[in-house]
């Protein structure tokens, strides 16, 4: 009974995302969503809107399409596995993970998010990933932020994926949060190889968060095509 209203309510939040305004504008599959949204009923629709409907928006105006995107669901505590890749060409979940967060954008929870260098702080919206290489912390991912004001500084910052001993559910025992980065998404060491050898190359990765501000300007969120092509167009994507 239990599964069956669950299956239920996540029928009904599917019907309701797409038809929203928002979903639309981005023209993302709904096949896709409902596939996602079944293999992964944990993830706030919302960022799983968001996610793919800023995707498909860049991809609807010059971005090349990618196997697999990242969803990094900010308005979770660091202490849940809020870090989800899938494989959008099965329509599979292939990894949920521990993920962290700035230190400067809060305790278990991230409620700051900062473009500016020096400030420690996670960013969200859009990003490209790009080229993995041997760094400071081992096997690491770098990546292009989509979004200007809100992480375009990404490369110039070293925002990066990579393995971090402080994402550890031990950490959070202790302490009641994971371990915080510099404003990286640092995974766990048992994972981090699997997580950057799924995202390089020009994946999409997705970080959310109810930020009003940002839901309102976003280029890719309201679709905004002439910005959009201006911007992939600097960024060869």
């Amino acid at each position: 009974m239990l599964t069956f209203l669950r299956r239920l309510l996540l029928t009904a939040t599917a019907i309701g995302v797409l038809t929203s305004p928002a979903f639309a504008a981005g023209t993302s599959s709904p096949v896709l969503y409902t596939s996602l949204a079944h293999a992964a009923p944990e993830l706030n629709p919302q960022a799983l809107k968001g996610a793919l409907s800023a995707m498909q928006c860049a991809i609807n105006n010059g971005a090349k399409q990618s196997r697999h995107l990242a969803i990094i669901d900010y308005s979770q505590p660091s202490t849940e596995r809020r870090l989800w890749i899938f494989d959008l060409t099965r329509k599979k979940l292939v990894l949920r993970d521990l993920v962290a967060h700035g230190s400067n954008s809060g305790e278990n929870f991230a409620t700051r998010f900062s473009n500016r260098e020096g400030s420690f702080q996670s960013s969200l919206g859009l990003f490209r990933t790009q080229e993995s290489y041997q760094g400071t912390h081992g096997y690491s991912l770098r990546m292009d932020g989509l979004e200007p004001g809100v992480n375009d500084m990404a490369r110039d910052r070293a925002i990066v994926i990579h393995a971090a001993d402080y994402v550890n559910p031990f950490w959070s025992k202790r302490t009641g949060r994971l371990g915080r980065s510099q404003g990286c998404p640092a995974v766990r060491p048992q994972v981090a190889k699997r997580v950057i050898d799924s995202l390089k190359n020009g994946q999409f990765m997705f970080s959310w968060y109810p930020d009003q501000q940002w839901l309102k300007s976003s280029p890719y969120l309201n679709c905004q095509p002439q910005q959009i092509a201006s911007i992939l167009s600097t960024h060869a994507s």
